[in-house]
């Protein structure tokens, strides 16, 4: 699939951020309007894919894998809100999902400030953390080191806490590479946003009267 016109084939955005939605990202979106975006391209057959603006790369590239880590994320927290959580809950993930993407759209392009695709994390850094204290306020103080289940919402939130700290990971490894553009604060919103899918997660067991399950150090054999 092309990005800004059926013709214009040197321009595309990588194949999971393909997508009408194109209007937040600064494009105009009549570029679509009657214009089939087709499913498979065969591009990618040879193991190689084109970034936004930007040239061919294997799929294997650590910006591939960042983005598409970013990518994994979004569908886990996508299985999450699939649980039945809270409205408040599903409105705090709903919100993320959307932000995860752009952040996958920065990624995917080498030059994002020319593209109007570069992401201001700071509202979205401050809205969560309204959110972790907003929760704390509700749950009993954390004294010992929890184990990830409870709830089948809360476990899923949990899975959803380590994809994003490997994310994080991945994306720290990315900023190492002179090429690429400035990811700090990428890096800032994952950190939070890790520690907002804990508190997420002891939330839903609270709301659904499940205690956490508190770890227990083994006691060393005498």
């Amino acid at each position: 699939m092309s990005f800004l016109s059926p013709e214009r084939t040197s321009q595309r955005l990588p194949e999971q951020y393909h997508t009408e939605a194109f209007g937040r990202w600064g494009f105009r979106t009549q570029h679509f309007e009657n214009w089939h975006m087709k499913i498979y391209t065969k591009t990618g057959d040879a193991g190689t894919t084109g970034l936004f603006g930007g040239p061919r790369v294997s799929k294997d590239d650590a910006r591939i894998c960042a983005y598409g880590s970013v990518d994994e994320l979004n569908a886990v927290l996508g299985t999450a809100r699939s649980t039945r959580l809270s409205e408040k809950l599903d409105l705090m993930l709903d919100s993320i999902q959307h932000q995860l993407f752009s952040i996958g759209a920065e990624l995917a392009t080498p030059e994002p400030e020319e593209h109007k695709l570069k992401w201001d994390s700071n509202p979205h850094v401050s809205k969560i953390e309204v959110w972790i204290d907003s929760m704390e306020t509700d749950l009993p103080a954390l004294r010992n080191f929890i184990l990830p289940g409870g709830s089948p919402q809360a476990a899923q939130l949990h899975l959803a806490r380590t994809i994003c700290r490997r994310v994080e990971r991945e994306i720290v490894r990315l900023g190492h590479d002179r090429r690429v553009s400035d990811v700090s604060h990428i890096v800032i919103f994952l950190n939070r946003l890790s520690d907002l899918l804990f508190v997420m997660a002891r939330y839903a067991n609270h709301e659904l009267g499940v205690a956490d399950t508190t770890w227990v150090s083994p006691k060393p054999q005498t």
